[in-house]
């Protein structure tokens, strides 16, 4: 049974505690429809209070996709072990835990939400992205990576953002089924680059030599031979 007693808090935890509340009701809503209000309810404080933390709901809004970037970023970082095909597999497991659990908040983080514009905001989004593509390319154990590489790399990590988004208009394909089409969709890029560079090719062929035939990049060649074979 409560009392009804409020505990006070440091600067610092009642910041953090704004933050959670505010991600939280971003995670089912729009940030648009979140009001200050309702952040001060949630929060069991006053109005002016959550003021004298944040100046606004656009720095609060800030704050709480920091949090929410910083947690998606991490969402990509796997041990180097294992194949690559099954390490991908778990990140993109990770990757729409964190979509499923914060639909509207993803949303805000990828298409700017209230403080669309705001180079804030644009800086966060970009930090994920880089993130994402550092650890592809420590997965792939490539330091400088050429051209080619770079363009598939970066051109999956933005095929897994807007899959992401329509998938959040209706669900109308089941997740897992996603996840697998994502990993596929990286071995088809690098695939059809290695078809046009031997260096990219030699890439491929080290990557899949270590591929088991009955993990994600094993069972894509076999669904196209069964394609080739009808």
């Amino acid at each position: 049974m409560t009392t009804g007693v409020r505990r006070r808090m440091g600067v610092e935890e009642r910041r953090r505690q704004l933050i959670g509340v505010a991600l939280e009701l971003f995670s089912r809503r729009s940030p648009d429809e979140v009001s200050i209000d309702e952040i001060a309810l949630a929060a069991g404080i006053s109005r002016p209070l959550v003021y004298h933390y944040f100046p606004g709901k656009l720095s609060l809004y800030e704050a709480a996709l920091q949090r929410a970037s910083d947690d998606l970023a991490a969402r990509f970082a796997e041990p180097r072990q294992g194949p690559l095909g099954a390490r991908l597999l778990r990140v993109m497991g990770r990757y729409f835990d964190f979509v499923d659990e914060h639909g509207p908040g993803f949303s805000a983080l990828m298409r700017g939400g209230p403080a669309v514009g705001s180079s804030t905001t644009n800086a966060l989004v970009d930090s994920v992205r880089q993130a994402a593509y550092v650890q592809i390319l420590s997965h792939l154990d490539v330091a400088e990576p050429p051209a080619r590489l770079d363009l598939v790399v970066r051109s999956w990590i933005s095929l897994a953002e807007s899959t992401a988004l329509i998938w959040l208009d209706g669900r109308r394909i089941p997740r897992a089924e996603l996840e697998v089409q994502l990993v596929h969709d990286f071995a088809a890029l690098l695939a059809v680059s290695a078809a046009q560079d031997e260096e990219m090719g030699a890439l491929v062929r080290r990557v899949l030599a270590d591929e088991p035939d009955d993990g994600p990049f094993g069972d894509l060649v076999e669904r196209l031979l069964a394609l080739t074979a009808r």
